[in-house]
């Protein structure tokens, strides 16, 4: 299942790319609920299922550590400084943005409207998410295990002490010294990817939330500090982490109700068994494809909440630094 940035696939993950050289306005009531975190339990709109809290999944000790403050005064940010050489680090952004243009044409348009050292960040951390993606999803698949996981997370972990293994991962390396990026965010992706090796079905929405959480919610939980809050911002840091946390839900919820199908010929439903149920529907129905009025009915319900999340989301990106609104917009 791609995440919210649709990836596609492209091999050569685990190849070397050379040796690193160390040197609008909105309804009053949505407006309301993103300004007024939603307290859980959340019902959402046409269901009665509930959410799970971002408090579960650890949002608050990421905005603290992701703050400026924070960053600076604890030991990585004091210690963390690029030591790449300038003409490579140029060069291994430059691959990145190649990347994203050709594979995500219209995500790449929308970072043409941040600054320079925005975009560049944003294309290193959209193509470390598309390789975690491939790893799963790519043409490698058939070769993915738990070990491959487990080495991918510990790259991770040499990507954020500044040991990149090749010159995407420095472009990333650079983008951490840069910018005050947790590191959890990035593991919760590769959880996600353990979650698609071993689970191909969701008996509720909170488990579907879960896995959007940990496949697209993180992307919103990267970006925050790229894009910047304005000093201006009239909520807090927690509320505008909240949006960009939903939008990646809203986005993922969308790519799940569009992609249906080609996800039913790979045997998986990212649909929740038990709403199935309340339409007269199952799983079997999803597989053989029959498009019917009840089909139609749970799907009108499944857009309501997509559009929901999207909702909650929107007033964030008013709060953003008044550069990163528009890319976001």
């Amino acid at each position: 299942m791609c995440i919210t940035l649709s990836f596609t696939s492209k091999p050569g993950i685990g190849a070397r790319n050379g040796s690193v050289p160390v040197l609008k306005s909105m309804p009053a009531t949505a407006r309301s609920q993103v300004i007024a975190v939603p307290i859980i339990p959340v019902a959402f709109p046409g269901s009665t299922k509930q959410c799970i809290s971002d408090m579960d999944l650890g949002v608050n000790e990421v905005v603290r550590r992701q703050s400026w403050p924070n960053y600076l005064a604890s030991k990585a940010g004091n210690s963390r400084r690029s030591r790449f050489d300038p003409m490579f680090i140029n060069e291994a952004y430059d691959k990145c943005r190649t990347i994203c243009a050709e594979y995500a044409k219209t995500f790449y348009l929308g970072t043409l409207l941040m600054t320079k050292e925005r975009q560049k960040a944003i294309w290193a951390i959209y193509v470390w998410c598309r390789r975690t993606d491939e790893l799963v999803d790519g043409p490698n698949a058939d070769y993915m295990s738990s070990t491959v996981l487990e080495r991918w997370e510990e790259r991770l972990e040499d990507i954020f002490e500044g040991r990149p293994y090749d010159m995407l991962d420095a472009a990333l390396s650079d983008t951490v010294f840069s910018f005050p990026l947790d590191i959890k965010p990035f593991r919760d992706m590769i959880e996600g990817m353990r979650m698609d090796t071993r689970k191909s079905r969701y008996k509720s929405f909170q488990e579907l939330y879960l896995y959007c959480y940990y496949v697209a919610g993180t992307v919103g939980l990267m970006s925050v500090p790229v894009m910047g809050i304005s000093p201006e911002s009239s909520v807090s840091a927690r509320t505008i982490y909240n949006a960009a946390l939903n939008l990646g839900i809203g986005n993922q919820l969308t790519n799940i109700l569009r992609d249906v199908g080609e996800d039913a010929s790979r045997g998986r439903v990212y649909l929740p068994r038990d709403e199935l149920g309340q339409f007269g529907l199952s799983d079997k129905d999803v597989l053989s494809r029959k498009v019917t009025d009840a089909w139609r009915d749970f799907m009108k319900e499944q857009f309501v909440r997509a559009r929901f999340f999207f909702n909650l989301a929107e007033e964030g990106a008013s709060q953003l630094d008044k550069d990163s609104r528009w890319p976001v917009w």
